[in-house]
Protein backbone atom coordinates (compact mmCIF):
# COMPACT_ATOMS: atom_id res chain seq x y z
CA UNK A 1 0.00 0.00 0.00
CA UNK A 2 1.48 3.23 -1.05
CA UNK A 3 0.61 6.86 0.31
CA UNK A 4 -0.96 9.28 -2.13
CA UNK A 5 0.43 13.01 -1.34
CA UNK A 6 -3.05 14.45 -1.31
CA UNK A 7 -5.10 11.65 0.18
CA UNK A 8 -7.67 13.18 2.36
CA UNK A 9 -7.75 16.71 -0.23
CA UNK A 10 -11.41 17.18 -1.37
CA UNK A 11 -11.23 18.80 -4.88
CA UNK A 12 -14.80 20.50 -6.45
CA UNK A 13 -14.31 21.40 -9.43
CA UNK A 14 -16.35 23.66 -11.89
CA UNK A 15 -14.75 23.74 -15.14
CA UNK A 16 -15.01 22.43 -18.64
CA UNK A 17 -12.54 22.16 -21.38
CA UNK A 18 -9.10 22.62 -20.88
CA UNK A 19 -7.11 23.80 -18.68
CA UNK A 20 -9.39 23.21 -15.52
CA UNK A 21 -10.23 19.67 -15.68
CA UNK A 22 -6.80 18.71 -16.54
CA UNK A 23 -5.23 20.56 -13.11
CA UNK A 24 -8.07 18.57 -11.32
CA UNK A 25 -7.51 15.59 -13.08
CA UNK A 26 -3.65 15.76 -11.73
CA UNK A 27 -4.55 16.25 -8.37
CA UNK A 28 -6.89 13.19 -8.38
CA UNK A 29 -3.78 11.43 -9.80
CA UNK A 30 -2.10 12.28 -6.46
CA UNK A 31 -4.73 11.03 -4.42
CA UNK A 32 -7.28 13.65 -3.61
CA UNK A 33 -11.01 13.58 -3.81
CA UNK A 34 -11.88 15.40 -7.05
CA UNK A 35 -15.94 16.09 -6.93
CA UNK A 36 -16.65 16.86 -10.70
CA UNK A 37 -19.81 19.27 -10.34
CA UNK A 38 -21.94 18.74 -13.75
CA UNK A 39 -25.26 20.64 -14.72
CA UNK A 40 -28.22 18.36 -15.52
CA UNK A 41 -28.05 19.19 -18.96
CA UNK A 42 -25.20 18.78 -21.11
CA UNK A 43 -22.61 18.59 -18.10
CA UNK A 44 -18.89 18.54 -19.19
CA UNK A 45 -18.79 19.88 -23.05
CA UNK A 46 -15.79 18.08 -23.34
CA UNK A 47 -17.82 14.55 -23.32
CA UNK A 48 -19.06 15.39 -26.51
CA UNK A 49 -16.32 17.36 -28.38
CA UNK A 50 -14.39 15.39 -31.19
CA UNK A 51 -14.63 11.59 -32.00
CA UNK A 52 -16.85 10.04 -29.38
CA UNK A 53 -15.47 6.12 -28.09
CA UNK A 54 -18.97 5.66 -26.82
CA UNK A 55 -20.96 7.73 -24.75
CA UNK A 56 -17.79 9.85 -24.13
CA UNK A 57 -15.18 11.68 -26.14
CA UNK A 58 -11.51 10.10 -26.02
CA UNK A 59 -10.70 14.02 -25.41
CA UNK A 60 -12.87 13.58 -22.00
CA UNK A 61 -10.94 10.53 -20.76
CA UNK A 62 -7.85 11.86 -21.02
CA UNK A 63 -8.66 15.02 -18.80
CA UNK A 64 -11.11 13.31 -16.21
CA UNK A 65 -9.89 10.21 -14.85
CA UNK A 66 -9.73 9.67 -10.94
CA UNK A 67 -12.76 11.64 -10.36
CA UNK A 68 -16.59 11.34 -9.52
CA UNK A 69 -19.03 13.08 -11.12
CA UNK A 70 -21.96 14.72 -9.39
CA UNK A 71 -25.20 15.73 -11.63
CA UNK A 72 -26.96 18.49 -10.38
CA UNK A 73 -28.62 22.14 -11.35
CA UNK A 74 -26.50 24.50 -9.23
CA UNK A 75 -28.45 27.40 -10.78
CA UNK A 76 -31.65 26.39 -8.63
CA UNK A 77 -31.95 27.33 -4.90
CA UNK A 78 -31.87 23.87 -3.66
CA UNK A 79 -28.70 22.90 -5.71
CA UNK A 80 -26.30 25.86 -4.80
CA UNK A 81 -27.78 24.73 -0.92
CA UNK A 82 -25.90 21.09 -1.71
CA UNK A 83 -22.77 22.71 -3.28
CA UNK A 84 -23.03 25.19 0.24
CA UNK A 85 -22.77 22.19 2.31
CA UNK A 86 -20.08 20.36 -0.29
CA UNK A 87 -17.80 23.47 0.40
CA UNK A 88 -18.24 23.43 4.13
CA UNK A 89 -15.88 20.53 4.03
CA UNK A 90 -13.86 20.70 0.89
CA UNK A 91 -9.95 21.94 0.78
CA UNK A 92 -10.15 23.35 -2.42
CA UNK A 93 -12.83 24.75 -5.16
CA UNK A 94 -11.77 25.55 -8.80
CA UNK A 95 -14.27 27.22 -10.95
CA UNK A 96 -14.02 28.32 -15.22
CA UNK A 97 -17.19 30.44 -15.31
CA UNK A 98 -16.78 34.58 -16.39
CA UNK A 99 -15.66 36.77 -13.93
CA UNK A 100 -18.73 36.89 -11.63
CA UNK A 101 -20.99 34.45 -12.62
CA UNK A 102 -20.11 32.08 -9.14
CA UNK A 103 -20.99 35.40 -7.06
CA UNK A 104 -24.36 35.67 -8.92
CA UNK A 105 -25.37 32.49 -8.04
CA UNK A 106 -24.43 32.84 -4.42
CA UNK A 107 -21.16 30.24 -4.52
CA UNK A 108 -18.24 33.38 -4.84
CA UNK A 109 -15.62 32.93 -2.36
CA UNK A 110 -16.73 35.37 0.04
CA UNK A 111 -19.66 33.24 0.77
CA UNK A 112 -18.24 30.32 1.17
CA UNK A 113 -15.40 31.28 2.85
CA UNK A 114 -17.82 32.18 5.84
CA UNK A 115 -18.78 28.56 6.15
CA UNK A 116 -15.39 26.99 5.43
CA UNK A 117 -12.31 29.66 6.32
CA UNK A 118 -9.99 26.76 5.13
CA UNK A 119 -11.28 26.61 1.75
CA UNK A 120 -8.72 27.29 -1.17
CA UNK A 121 -10.88 29.25 -4.22
CA UNK A 122 -9.40 29.10 -7.05
CA UNK A 123 -10.81 31.17 -10.60
CA UNK A 124 -9.17 30.77 -13.67
CA UNK A 125 -10.56 32.73 -16.48
CA UNK A 126 -9.15 34.15 -19.62
CA UNK A 127 -7.95 37.61 -18.64
CA UNK A 128 -8.62 37.51 -14.98
CA UNK A 129 -11.07 38.76 -12.84
CA UNK A 130 -10.15 42.44 -13.10
CA UNK A 131 -9.28 44.31 -16.10
CA UNK A 132 -10.65 45.43 -19.10
CA UNK A 133 -10.62 42.18 -20.93
CA UNK A 134 -12.42 40.18 -17.57
CA UNK A 135 -15.84 39.66 -19.36
CA UNK A 136 -14.77 38.37 -23.16
CA UNK A 137 -14.65 35.02 -23.98
CA UNK A 138 -11.48 33.49 -26.36
CA UNK A 139 -9.31 30.46 -26.26
CA UNK A 140 -6.11 28.80 -26.06
CA UNK A 141 -4.48 30.95 -29.28
CA UNK A 142 -6.48 34.01 -28.34
CA UNK A 143 -4.77 33.89 -24.35
CA UNK A 144 -1.32 33.23 -26.52
CA UNK A 145 -1.99 36.34 -28.85
CA UNK A 146 -2.48 38.86 -26.16
CA UNK A 147 0.64 37.51 -24.42
CA UNK A 148 2.97 38.23 -27.22
CA UNK A 149 3.32 34.58 -27.57
CA UNK A 150 1.86 33.93 -31.11
CA UNK A 151 3.87 36.49 -32.45
CA UNK A 152 7.29 34.57 -31.58
CA UNK A 153 5.75 31.64 -33.09
CA UNK A 154 6.31 30.30 -36.98
CA UNK A 155 8.99 30.80 -39.53
CA UNK A 156 11.35 33.74 -40.31
CA UNK A 157 8.99 35.58 -43.02
CA UNK A 158 6.26 33.81 -42.49
CA UNK A 159 2.91 34.31 -40.35
CA UNK A 160 2.40 33.13 -36.93
CA UNK A 161 1.32 29.71 -36.46
CA UNK A 162 -1.11 27.39 -34.64
CA UNK A 163 0.19 24.46 -32.99
CA UNK A 164 -2.08 21.19 -32.20
CA UNK A 165 -0.96 22.00 -28.25
CA UNK A 166 -2.63 24.48 -25.92
CA UNK A 167 0.22 26.24 -25.18
CA UNK A 168 -1.73 29.09 -23.22
CA UNK A 169 -3.96 26.33 -21.73
CA UNK A 170 -1.77 24.25 -20.75
CA UNK A 171 1.73 25.65 -19.60
CA UNK A 172 -0.04 28.96 -18.69
CA UNK A 173 -3.29 27.97 -17.20
CA UNK A 174 -3.01 24.63 -15.93
CA UNK A 175 0.39 24.86 -14.16
CA UNK A 176 -0.42 28.50 -13.02
CA UNK A 177 -3.69 27.28 -11.27
CA UNK A 178 -1.92 24.08 -9.55
CA UNK A 179 0.92 26.19 -8.38
CA UNK A 180 -1.51 28.11 -6.78
CA UNK A 181 -3.74 26.10 -5.11
CA UNK A 182 -0.95 23.63 -4.20
CA UNK A 183 0.82 27.10 -1.94
CA UNK A 184 -2.54 27.81 -0.98
CA UNK A 185 -3.26 24.48 0.30
CA UNK A 186 -0.20 24.35 2.07
CA UNK A 187 -0.51 27.46 3.67
CA UNK A 188 -4.11 26.59 4.57
CA UNK A 189 -3.02 23.29 6.49
CA UNK A 190 -0.62 25.28 8.29
CA UNK A 191 -2.54 28.61 8.91
CA UNK A 192 -6.28 27.32 8.83
CA UNK A 193 -6.59 29.96 6.70
CA UNK A 194 -7.47 29.87 2.69
CA UNK A 195 -7.28 31.88 0.06
CA UNK A 196 -8.82 33.31 -3.20
CA UNK A 197 -6.62 32.88 -6.31
CA UNK A 198 -7.53 35.03 -9.49
CA UNK A 199 -5.72 32.68 -11.92
CA UNK A 200 -5.67 34.46 -15.49
CA UNK A 201 -4.70 32.42 -18.23
CA UNK A 202 -2.93 35.22 -20.51
CA UNK A 203 -0.98 36.63 -17.40
CA UNK A 204 -0.33 33.16 -16.71
CA UNK A 205 1.27 32.66 -20.47
CA UNK A 206 2.75 36.37 -20.17
CA UNK A 207 5.15 35.22 -17.58
CA UNK A 208 6.58 31.82 -19.61
CA UNK A 209 7.72 34.41 -22.31
CA UNK A 210 11.11 34.21 -20.81
CA UNK A 211 13.38 34.34 -24.16
CA UNK A 212 11.67 36.90 -26.09
CA UNK A 213 11.08 39.28 -22.68
CA UNK A 214 15.04 38.34 -22.12
CA UNK A 215 15.89 39.72 -25.57
CA UNK A 216 13.91 42.98 -25.19
CA UNK A 217 15.34 43.83 -22.22
CA UNK A 218 18.44 43.02 -23.60
CA UNK A 219 18.72 45.99 -26.41
CA UNK A 220 14.69 47.38 -26.23
CA UNK A 221 13.35 45.19 -29.13
CA UNK A 222 11.58 42.00 -29.80
CA UNK A 223 13.40 39.46 -32.39
CA UNK A 224 11.44 38.99 -35.44
CA UNK A 225 9.23 35.55 -35.60
CA UNK A 226 11.73 33.00 -36.36
CA UNK A 227 14.81 34.93 -35.53
CA UNK A 228 15.21 34.64 -32.03
CA UNK A 229 17.78 32.08 -29.48
CA UNK A 230 15.54 29.11 -30.34
CA UNK A 231 13.75 29.98 -32.77
CA UNK A 232 16.02 29.61 -36.14
CA UNK A 233 18.57 32.09 -35.60
CA UNK A 234 21.01 29.85 -35.01
CA UNK A 235 22.31 27.06 -36.87
CA UNK A 236 22.87 24.59 -34.36
CA UNK A 237 19.42 24.66 -33.02
CA UNK A 238 16.21 23.48 -35.33
CA UNK A 239 14.81 21.12 -37.57
CA UNK A 240 16.58 19.05 -39.84
CA UNK A 241 15.14 16.91 -43.06
CA UNK A 242 16.97 13.39 -43.45
CA UNK A 243 17.00 11.78 -46.52
CA UNK A 244 13.73 9.56 -45.48
CA UNK A 245 11.27 12.63 -45.35
CA UNK A 246 11.07 12.38 -41.71
CA UNK A 247 13.29 14.88 -39.64
CA UNK A 248 15.78 15.07 -36.73
CA UNK A 249 15.85 18.33 -33.93
CA UNK A 250 18.97 19.53 -33.59
CA UNK A 251 19.63 21.52 -29.57
CA UNK A 252 22.98 21.89 -29.47
CA UNK A 253 22.56 25.11 -27.31
CA UNK A 254 25.91 24.78 -25.28
CA UNK A 255 29.32 25.23 -27.01
CA UNK A 256 30.63 21.94 -26.48
CA UNK A 257 27.34 20.09 -28.08
CA UNK A 258 27.97 22.21 -30.74
CA UNK A 259 31.54 21.46 -31.42
CA UNK A 260 30.25 17.48 -30.52
CA UNK A 261 28.00 17.93 -33.39
CA UNK A 262 30.85 19.72 -35.54
CA UNK A 263 33.21 16.85 -35.27
CA UNK A 264 30.84 14.31 -35.58
CA UNK A 265 30.13 15.18 -39.26
CA UNK A 266 33.60 16.11 -40.29
CA UNK A 267 33.26 20.09 -39.89
CA UNK A 268 35.16 20.63 -36.54
CA UNK A 269 36.11 24.26 -37.94
CA UNK A 270 32.60 25.64 -37.49
CA UNK A 271 32.61 24.90 -33.75
CA UNK A 272 34.35 28.36 -33.29
CA UNK A 273 31.78 29.88 -35.56
CA UNK A 274 28.61 28.93 -33.00
CA UNK A 275 27.48 32.57 -32.61
CA UNK A 276 28.06 33.58 -36.35
CA UNK A 277 25.10 35.20 -37.86
CA UNK A 278 23.96 36.78 -41.09
CA UNK A 279 25.08 34.79 -44.50
CA UNK A 280 28.18 32.87 -42.45
CA UNK A 281 25.24 31.54 -40.28
CA UNK A 282 22.83 30.77 -43.40
CA UNK A 283 26.59 28.71 -45.22
CA UNK A 284 26.61 26.62 -42.32
CA UNK A 285 23.05 25.93 -41.84
CA UNK A 286 23.11 24.84 -45.66
CA UNK A 287 26.28 22.83 -44.79
CA UNK A 288 24.08 21.05 -41.66
CA UNK A 289 21.39 20.75 -44.25
CA UNK A 290 22.95 19.22 -46.68
CA UNK A 291 25.14 16.68 -44.40
CA UNK A 292 21.63 15.15 -42.66
CA UNK A 293 19.70 14.82 -45.91
CA UNK A 294 22.36 12.02 -46.82
CA UNK A 295 20.65 9.64 -44.30
CA UNK A 296 17.90 8.58 -42.52
CA UNK A 297 16.00 10.22 -39.13
CA UNK A 298 16.89 6.73 -37.22
CA UNK A 299 20.72 6.44 -38.81
CA UNK A 300 21.76 9.88 -37.37
CA UNK A 301 20.05 9.51 -33.91
CA UNK A 302 21.31 6.20 -33.65
CA UNK A 303 24.74 7.77 -34.60
CA UNK A 304 25.07 11.11 -33.30
CA UNK A 305 22.82 10.99 -29.92
CA UNK A 306 25.09 8.81 -28.30
CA UNK A 307 27.64 11.67 -28.73
CA UNK A 308 26.58 14.39 -26.37
CA UNK A 309 25.24 16.30 -29.81
CA UNK A 310 21.65 16.83 -28.72
CA UNK A 311 20.11 15.32 -31.52
CA UNK A 312 16.85 14.07 -31.35
CA UNK A 313 13.97 11.91 -33.42
CA UNK A 314 10.47 13.98 -34.36
CA UNK A 315 8.40 11.18 -33.42
CA UNK A 316 5.01 10.63 -34.24
CA UNK A 317 2.50 10.00 -31.07
CA UNK A 318 2.31 6.43 -32.11
CA UNK A 319 6.36 6.20 -32.56
CA UNK A 320 6.64 8.03 -28.84
CA UNK A 321 3.95 4.98 -27.24
CA UNK A 322 5.93 2.58 -29.11
CA UNK A 323 9.62 3.58 -28.19
CA UNK A 324 11.76 1.63 -24.94
CA UNK A 325 12.15 5.44 -23.77
CA UNK A 326 8.27 5.68 -22.70
CA UNK A 327 7.67 1.87 -22.05
CA UNK A 328 10.80 1.99 -19.40
CA UNK A 329 9.21 5.08 -17.94
CA UNK A 330 5.98 3.73 -17.89
CA UNK A 331 4.55 6.62 -19.39
CA UNK A 332 1.06 5.30 -20.99
CA UNK A 333 -1.37 3.23 -19.56
CA UNK A 334 -4.37 1.57 -21.43
CA UNK A 335 -7.58 0.33 -20.25
CA UNK A 336 -10.75 -0.74 -21.10
CA UNK A 337 -13.95 1.45 -20.67
CA UNK A 338 -17.34 -0.47 -19.81
CA UNK A 339 -18.98 2.08 -22.19
CA UNK A 340 -16.30 3.82 -24.32
CA UNK A 341 -13.92 0.61 -24.82
CA UNK A 342 -10.24 0.90 -24.91
CA UNK A 343 -8.77 4.01 -23.64
CA UNK A 344 -4.97 4.99 -23.64
CA UNK A 345 -3.36 7.89 -22.41
CA UNK A 346 -0.48 9.41 -20.75
CA UNK A 347 0.43 8.52 -17.01
CA UNK A 348 1.25 10.57 -14.38
CA UNK A 349 4.38 11.83 -15.07
CA UNK A 350 5.85 12.25 -12.10
CA UNK A 351 7.99 9.62 -9.79
CA UNK A 352 7.45 9.70 -6.45
CA UNK A 353 9.11 7.64 -3.55
CA UNK A 354 5.86 5.35 -1.92
CA UNK A 355 4.06 6.58 -4.56
CA UNK A 356 2.18 4.33 -7.16
CA UNK A 357 -0.09 6.16 -9.49
CA UNK A 358 -3.09 4.18 -10.22
CA UNK A 359 -6.20 5.00 -12.59
CA UNK A 360 -9.98 5.24 -11.67
CA UNK A 361 -11.98 5.65 -14.79
CA UNK A 362 -12.96 8.70 -16.23
CA UNK A 363 -16.59 9.26 -14.24
CA UNK A 364 -20.12 8.50 -16.47
CA UNK A 365 -22.45 11.90 -16.49
CA UNK A 366 -23.84 12.07 -12.59
CA UNK A 367 -22.30 8.79 -12.05
CA UNK A 368 -21.62 9.29 -8.38
CA UNK A 369 -24.00 11.66 -7.61
CA UNK A 370 -26.14 9.44 -5.24
CA UNK A 371 -22.92 8.51 -2.99
CA UNK A 372 -21.73 11.83 -3.35
CA UNK A 373 -24.80 13.75 -1.47
CA UNK A 374 -25.15 10.68 0.91
CA UNK A 375 -21.66 11.87 2.07
CA UNK A 376 -22.58 15.55 2.47
CA UNK A 377 -25.32 14.44 4.47
CA UNK A 378 -27.95 14.21 2.58
CA UNK A 379 -30.46 11.42 3.62
CA UNK A 380 -32.56 9.28 1.55
CA UNK A 381 -36.08 11.54 1.50
CA UNK A 382 -34.01 14.85 0.62
CA UNK A 383 -32.00 12.79 -2.00
CA UNK A 384 -35.52 12.18 -3.46
CA UNK A 385 -37.17 15.36 -3.36
CA UNK A 386 -33.91 16.88 -5.22
CA UNK A 387 -34.98 14.61 -7.43
CA UNK A 388 -38.56 14.61 -8.04
CA UNK A 389 -37.70 18.47 -8.59
CA UNK A 390 -35.05 17.51 -11.29
CA UNK A 391 -32.28 18.98 -9.48
CA UNK A 392 -30.35 16.03 -9.79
Amino acid sequence: MTDKPLAGVTVLEFTRLLPGPLATMFLGDLGADVIKIEDTKFGDYIRKIGPLSGENSARFHVLNRNKRSLRIDYRTPEGRDVVRRLAESADILLEGFRPGAMDEMGLGYEELRQRNPRLVYCSLSGFGQTGPLRGRAGHDMNYASYAGLTDQIGGRGGPPSDANFQFADIAGGTSGAMMGMLAALFDAQRSGRGRYIDASITDCTLAMTVIPMSSWNADGSVPERGNDIISGQYPWYGFYETSDGKYVHLGALEWRFWQNFCDAIGQPEWGEQQFASGPQADEIRAGVTAHLLTNTRDHWVETLAPLDTCVAPVWTLKEAHESALFQAREMFVEYDHPVDGKIVQAAFPLKMTDFEFEVRLAPLHGEHTDEILAEAGLDQAEQIGLREAGVI
